[in-house]
């Protein structure tokens, strides 16, 4: 029943604690179903977490978002909704500071999100525009990541590489910090990469499948097609990631590996 002044605001009108759905998502969404008419506003709604639930009122924000953003265009969304995949922690605080769960198998499997850590991984960052990204694991590895900062900040940007979802190519991109204890959770098949937002800022990855050299892809972080708008002038880069190739140059052989009917076969 919400129209379009009720769930869309100027980012600048928006409280510092709201949960932002990329305007590269639904923008994408939005030219696709409204004959080439973007918004250029971001969409939101507010609600509490269920009692009970483990979930902080972000992580109940962003599935509200998905369905009043659902109803809003009358679009179904493929098996990863690309809303629901970040999370802020329900703090329980008393004189000594707060408790909160960062991890629980039984909230992932419930929400559809595989729960399985393979791996966990640590990244130092020393300076602010450093940039790590655009990687992936092509099947039969994909990885799964619960991506957190530790200390400092980045943008985290995530990208939908399979072929067969209707938000193909669309992003999420979210900040993490050490104040805000906000994770980022990175399906199977979606290009993942940040940039660092201040020195000596450090992440942390729960992966979900082992690093598999010979799976090992990437995508150039300023490739047009994709679309990303990184906040700061690229400063560090790894030689690796400054030659990943436009996704113009792979695109056949992407789709091929990353189709779910590949996947089944």
């Amino acid at each position: 029943d919400l129209d379009r002044e009720e769930v869309l605001a100027p980012a600048a009108e928006l409280p510092d604690s709201t949960l932002l759905l990329h305007r590269g998502v639904y923008e994408r969404m939005i030219r696709d179903y409204h004959h080439g008419e973007p918004i250029a506003a971001t969409i939101t709604t507010t609600v509490d977490a269920p009692a009970g639930s483990g979930l902080g009122s972000s992580s109940a924000l962003m599935v509200a978002l998905v369905d009043a953003f659902r109803a809003f265009l009358g679009v179904t969304f493929g098996q990863y909704e690309l809303a629901r995949l970040a999370f802020d922690i329900e703090r329980r605080e008393d004189s000594r500071g707060f408790f909160a769960r960062a991890f629980c198998q039984r909230e992932f499997e419930n929400h559809g999100l595989k729960p399985v850590i393979a791996q966990a991984n640590i990244a130092f960052n020393k300076k602010k525009g450093t940039l790590r990204g655009m990687h992936f694991q092509y099947p039969p590895a994909p990885e799964t990541k619960l991506v957190r900062c530790t200390r400092g900040a980045i943008l985290d940007i995530i990208v939908d590489l399979r072929p067969e979802s209707p938000t193909y190519l669309g992003h999420v991109a979210v900040e993490l910090s050490a104040d805000n204890y906000r994770s980022l959770y990175v399906p199977e098949r979606f290009a993942h990469g940040y940039q660092v937002l201040a020195d000596r800022t450090e992440t942390s990855y729960q992966v979900g499948e082992f690093y598999t050299p010979g799976a090992e892809g990437g995508l150039l972080y300023s490739d047009p097609r994709l679309g990303l708008v990184w906040p700061l002038p690229v400063g560090e880069i790894s030689p690796k990631d400054a030659e990943w190739p436009l996704l113009g140059k792979i695109e056949p052989e992407l789709k091929r590996k990353m189709s779910a009917r590949g996947n089944k076969a």
